[in-house]
């Protein structure tokens, strides 16, 4: 791989990204956003291991700018983690990967931040039964995350594929 490519991934990528990040500005059903998917592409699209982990995150992060109360060390977390299952993804071909992917990046932005609403919130007890409470009362939430993900995955996923087939971008 030559330096342009790289260049050129690198550009498209975060375009992609960027966009992504900013749908968080649009109205939108509550935890149906492009964050999770945004996070799984970044990591499994971009060659270089450290921006695939970054430029995610600092999409987030720049988002996050110019919105109150954005920043949550939970949520952040559990974007870091999504980001880094992104690259069990990499090289992998087909539908099936990403699915399973955004099914998976979905039960860890609910298991992490939910978590943390349970251990730093006064309104669960602080034992298994406060935990499970408060994990029962995020269900109705999940679904939209579950949404969101396989959609803003599936979107950024086959978009990029498409960008490849085209060479609208020489990337990998």
């Amino acid at each position: 791989m030559n330096l342009n490519t790289t260049k050129n991934e690198i550009i498209t990528v975060s375009i992609m990204v960027a966009i992504a990040a900013a749908t968080r500005f649009l109205p939108h059903p509550p935890n149906f956003t492009a964050i999770g998917g945004m996070a799984l592409f970044g990591a499994a699209t971009l060659t270089n291991k450290k921006l695939a982990l970054i430029v995610p995150i600092m999409a987030m992060l720049v988002s996050d700018l110019f919105i109150p109360n954005g920043f949550d060390l939970a949520v952040y977390t559990a974007f870091v983690a999504i980001a880094a299952m992104g690259l069990l993804l990499r090289n992998k071909k087909g539908p099936m990967p990403v699915i399973a992917g955004s099914l998976a990046a979905s039960v860890i932005f609910f298991v992490i931040s939910n978590f943390s609403v349970w251990a730093s919130q006064a309104m669960y007890t602080k034992n298994a039964i406060g935990l499970m409470t408060c994990f029962e009362a995020a269900i109705p939430f999940f679904p939209n995350t579950l949404a969101g993900d396989l959609f803003f995955s599936s979107l950024l996923f086959s978009s990029y594929a498409i960008i490849k087939k085209t060479n609208l971008v020489i990337a990998k």
